[in-house]
This record gives C-alpha cells, structure tokens and sequence, in this order.
C-alpha cells in the first residue's frame, strides 16, 4: 500500500501526522510506503522527511517549485503506480492532519470489497461558516452540472485502486489531472466516474482546529479552477455532429 501526501510548507504539521499515522498499527503496516511530495516548499518540510527516525517508510519526492496539488498528486501517483500492483491500495491525504484517520480501516475495507475509489464524506467540526458554505455550494454545482453521486467532490483524503487508477492514466493520459490546484480532486473524480468506477463514501471527521497555520487553498482561484474544470468535463461529453458521409457521432475522449 502506498500512501500520496502533497506537503507545501509544512514543518509545523508534519510531525502530528507522522505521529498519527505511526498509531494506525492495524491500517498502516511496515511494508506501506508513505510518499511525501514537497511542493517547493521555502520551510524545513524536506529536511523533516529527510531526518525522520520513527518506524514509517517515508520516501521524500521533491518538486523544485511550487506547481500546486495537482502537479504533486501527479508526481506521487506516477511513483505509487511505477511499482504498486493492479490489487494495491494508493491512499491520498492532506498534510495538515485535519482528517481523523480513525476511518481508514473502513475505507480500506470499502476498496477491498470491490469499490474503485473510495471518499472521505466530511462531517465537518470547527469549521467556519464561511468554509462550510464554499464547500457545501461548490459540491452541489459539480455534482449537479457533472452529474456526480457523491456528496463530497473536492476531500484530499481517498482511497484508489490502484487498477482503476492505472486504468484512468491509460484512457487519459496527462490530460487526468489538467488542474494544478485544488480542483484536481473533483477533476479526478469526474474523469474516474465517466470511465465507470465504482465510488463509495465514508464519513470522517473534518477539524480544522488540529491545523497549524492557515490553509494554503486560494478561495478566488479555486472557484474559478472548479468553472474551468466543469465546462471541459461538459464540452468533452458533448457528442460530435456526424459528418457528411453519415458516420455515428463521436464522443471526446480527453478533457
């Protein structure tokens, strides 16, 4: 099992998540691979995945500058699937330990019995209402204008096979995660769903207040990434007009 952590300016959250994850003895076994991505990050964040002592096996990749979540998703992903097997598990999770990572027994289980693609459900506690209401509003508009069952599009915190992940990549290419910010998430999970996968949810506790610092998530930018996103999720599923020698329509298959 592989574990994807995007990190950009992170030195104060590291420590509490490797901490958390050194006690999920009965999910995270020696032989998982805890991949850091550092997004350029201008603090300590590699020097603290360097000199990590403790009995996790943490691979540091490092991203010379900053290209945001998708870019370091990417390159986590391209290292998980370079040596994961098709019946692997990729986790992905935020480095800021907002997450209670109580749950990932239960999503492991969910892919192991068979879903694609498994997300973490926020139930959120000590969340501003500010953030709620972004968040709430930007999931109903995916989910409505994609058509998407879920009600949370945009957690960092998921569960892939890594079969349907490596399927994903195949039928898309780079094109998978053409997002560099947080969009990418919702991004995924369309193009995922298009190909058919299996998606199932587990509700996990959301708390802002176990975060050092502020988030890194541009509110202003992200809306209008989530915009762009859905109308090429919308123009790719738009069937081409036959051609004049009365070929059947055509469906687009990148976004």
């Amino acid at each position: 099992m592989f574990f994807v952590v995007p990190a950009y300016n992170e030195e104060e959250n590291l420590p509490r998540l490797f901490g958390d994850l050194e006690r999920r003895a009965e999910a995270v076994s020696p032989r998982s691979r805890i991949l850091v991505v550092d997004d350029g990050s201008a603090d300590a964040t590699p020097d603290l995945v360097r000199a990590y002592q403790g009995p996790l096996s943490l691979e540091l990749i490092r991203l010379e500058q900053n290209g945001g979540p998708g870019m370091a998703f990417r390159a986590g992903f391209d290292a998980a699937l370079d040596r994961c097997p098709d019946d692997g598990l990729i986790v992905t999770l935020e480095a800021d330990s907002t997450s209670d990572l109580g749950s990932l027994p239960e999503m492991l289980g969910r892919a192991r019995s068979g879903a694609d693609l498994v997300l973490a459900s926020w139930v959120m506690e000590n969340v501003s209402l500010k953030r709620r209401a972004l968040s709430g509003a930007a999931g109903l508009v995916v989910r409505l204008m994609l058509g998407l069952n879920a009600k949370t599009v945009s957690s960092f915190y998921r569960v892939y096979r890594a079969d349907a992940l490596r399927n994903a990549f195949q039928h898309y290419g780079d094109a998978l995660i053409r997002e560099p910010g947080f969009a990418c998430k919702a991004e995924i999970l369309a193009k995922m769903s298009d190909l058919g996968a299996r998606v199932e949810e587990v509700e996990v506790t959301l708390d802002t207040t176990k975060r050092v610092g502020k988030s890194k998530m541009p509110i202003g930018r992200t809306i209008a990434a989530y915009w762009r996103m859905m109308g090429r999720q919308l123009f790719a599923r738009t069937p081409v007009a036959p051609s004049a020698a009365g070929s059947r329509s055509l469906r687009r298959d990148e976004a």
